[in-house]
């Protein structure tokens, strides 16, 4: 027994004595060694400023008690061609499910950003001409309706917001009101940004969105969310069911958002065919040729204007294309369980060809079925990429896209506008605030939607939408982050400047996702957290903590340290390899190496022996790495001779500057 005891206290005594060599050995480093980085900043506590609740989970999750208010519109609309305007009444059906009596509405009237006086004109200083401004909404009357009776009610308009005031206060829980309004505008033409009309050989396109007053969300974080809309920050919008009708003359074709209901009354029989055939078919098929662009023969109905009725389930908004130009083909979209909807796409002559829009409906279908695999199932009946000068704009189950696009470009937009079809429009993001949870987590995605699509045809997508200068997506995102003026990913949507909208809401938010999953979480952990995200938030209102919450949970880390350094900061990552050298000059006792971290951030990292017989060493050491030390000594046990050491070999790392990554060994 003590033997046995001396033997404990023995290994005690030698267990101590090397942990405190080892202490002094990193207080002596950390004290020798220049850095910015401070341990106990980035690993404060506390990073969440609020705790979890019954309506929003500590796991990221919708709470027990999480509510969220749902209309349906039902809009009757003509569109006239020789005035260019949209003429509608619109009824609205509101549910109010949260726990306050509303006593007034607000409503978003996106039109009015093309007026004179609007915001829009004194935030981002691309005003349209004097001549190119329109009235904006001319609101004709807002009735309530109650049973058979419509009851005249005040309204007032600011900006691109609408108050109805009511008589009598909706009742919340579950209390409804209808009311109906009368409208008319007129289209902007190639100044309207997202919506306008443009000519084209065989006749105008008109693409129309943002079209019809909207309700603004009324949610547990904030009451009404009447941000106005002023261009870069997009849309918050409610769901429910949206049932319209589009009058227009009889030789043009609508492409709308949602199901064609009365096919019968607007297409041939041929042209019924040919849907029937493509709804069943993986290959192209053509619905309208260029050759019958303008053989009038292809059209139903003598009447001078035909009504094309539209319905769309569960969305929160829906767009349309309308031209005689368009030629118009569609294939089978295969989803996962056996499930099928259609790919569509119109475009005019000038986009025809097979390196141009000839495959516009191939590349739509093949990015749907990769989200639908991976992510979440595409939950409408059909989708459809349109051609005109908005130049890439997303809506549920309908993209604007360039129509002078081809190729790579052609492909690339389009994964990335029906993408947005996941982010916001399944996971109903508040963008017009945060626009990095739709902007940079659809940029995300389309990475690997690139690297999947036939056979990595396109792939890598690094440049345009991911890292701006085409080169490694690391090294891309650098120079912002080092920007001084550059803002954060966390600043609001329309006070990015126009210089970093791309860099901050696009570049940096998908990079740190690449990072969570390929460098921090992995990718198993990483795709179950955030596949969870997706489906516990789909067709409701995260905020910002949810995302944050449901990573963090999910993928078993506390993330604050990233989500602290790499949206709420612009902090930066420089490794510097410092020593390297044998273990008392032995190489079979392995090499000694020193690392420093020398600015904000810090990261799990790799690092990489390069053996003289040709080989390589790698060890991965994780973030806690950081948790107390600003520089770090440790042994990597290789056995032989090396030649040198790099920290990160992969470059995969937002390191500030490689030139310290690298030491021959001594």
């Amino acid at each position: 027994m003590k033997s046995k005891f001396t033997l404990i206290i023995l290994l005690s005594v030698l267990a101590i004595t090397a942990n405190a060599q080892r202490r002094r050995r990193a207080a002596s480093t950390n004290d020798t060694i220049s850095s910015a980085y401070e341990p106990s900043e980035l690993f404060s506590p506390l990073f969440y400023s609020e705790k979890g609740n019954e309506f929003h989970s500590p796991n990221g999750a919708p709470g027990e008690k999480y509510w969220q208010n749902r209309v349906d519109y039902w809009i009757n609309t003509t569109l006239d061609t020789t005035a260019k305007t949209i003429t509608s009444t619109e009824k609205i059906n509101y549910t109010n499910n949260s726990p306050d009596a509303l006593s007034y509405l607000w409503l978003q009237l996106d039109q009015n950003t093309y007026k004179k006086d609007a915001r829009s004109n004194f935030l981002t200083g691309f005003a349209p001409a004097p001549e190119q401004h329109t009235d904006g909404y001319q609101i004709e009357s807002v009735y309530v309706n109650t049973g058979n009776i419509s009851t005249k009610v005040d309204f007032i308009v600011a900006d691109t917001r609408m108050q109805i005031r009511l008589p009598k206060a909706v009742l919340p829980h579950g209390g409804v009101i209808t009311f109906t309004i009368k409208y008319k505008y007129t289209i902007p033409g190639n100044f309207g940004n997202r919506t306008d009309f443009v000519d084209t050989k065989n006749g105008k396109i008109y693409e129309i969105a943002q079209w019809f007053p909207r309700m603004c969300v009324y949610d547990d974080t904030r009451g009404w969310d009447t941000l106005p809309f002023l261009g870069p920050g997009e849309f918050y919008l409610e769901y429910g069911n949206i049932d319209y009708q589009v009058t227009v003359p009889a030789d043009m074709i609508v492409a709308g958002s949602g199901e064609l209901l009365n096919p019968a009354e607007v297409l041939t029989p041929n042209q019924i065919s040919r849907l029937n055939a493509a709804r069943n078919s993986d290959k192209t098929v053509m619905i309208k040729t260029a050759d019958e662009v303008n053989n009038h023969s292809f059209r139903q109905s003598a009447k001078s204007n035909l009504t094309w009725h539209f319905k769309m389930l569960n969305t929160r908004d829906v767009a349309f294309g309308v031209s005689k130009a368009y030629i118009w083909d569609a294939a089978r979209v295969n989803l996962p369980e056996g499930k099928k909807s259609l790919s569509m796409s119109v475009y005019p002559i000038e986009s025809a060809g097979n390196d141009a829009w000839g495959r516009a409906t191939e590349y739509l279908k093949k990015s749907i079925e990769y989200f639908s695999e991976k992510w979440f199932v595409y939950p409408y009946p059909v989708a459809i990429n349109e051609a005109g000068i908005a130049g890439g704009m997303e809506y549920p189950g309908i993209v604007f896209d360039g129509i002078t696009d081809k190729g790579k470009e052609l492909y690339w937009v389009t994964a990335h506008e029906i993408g947005h079809n996941w982010f916001p429009m399944i996971v109903g993001s508040d963008e017009r605030r945060f626009g990095w949870m739709d902007e940079g987590f659809n940029t995300f995605i389309d990475i690997y939607a690139s690297d999947n699509f036939n056979n990595g045809e396109y792939a890598p997508k690094r440049d345009g939408e991911y890292a701006p200068g085409g080169g490694d997506p690391a090294d891309e995102i650098m120079p912002i982050i080092a920007d001084p003026k550059a803002p954060v990913i966390m600043t609001a949507a329309d006070a990015v400047p126009e210089k970093y909208r791309h860099p901050i809401v696009y570049f940096k938010p998908a990079f740190g996702l690449v990072l969570l999953r390929e460098q921090i979480l992995g990718k198993d952990r990483f795709d179950y957290a955030f596949k969870n995200y997706i489906h516990n938030w789909a067709f409701k209102h995260p905020q910002p903590d949810d995302f944050f919450r449901s990573m963090d949970n999910g993928g078993g880390e506390d993330l604050s340290w990233f989500w602290k350094g790499w949206f709420y900061n612009n902090w930066s990552l420089d490794l510097a390899l410092i020593d390297a050298k044998y273990v008392g000059g032995d190489p079979k006792k392995g090499i000694s190496v020193t690392v420093s971290n020398k600015e904000q951030m810090a990261m799990p990292f790799t690092i990489e022996a390069k053996l003289k017989d040709g080989s390589k060493y790698r060890m991965s050491l994780p973030v806690e790495t950081w948790l107390q030390n600003k520089a770090i000594t440790f042994i990597i046990p290789t056995t032989t001779d090396a030649d040198s050491v790099t920290i990160d070999p992969d470059g995969a790392l937002p390191d500030m500057d490689r030139k310290n990554n690298t030491l021959t060994v001594k």
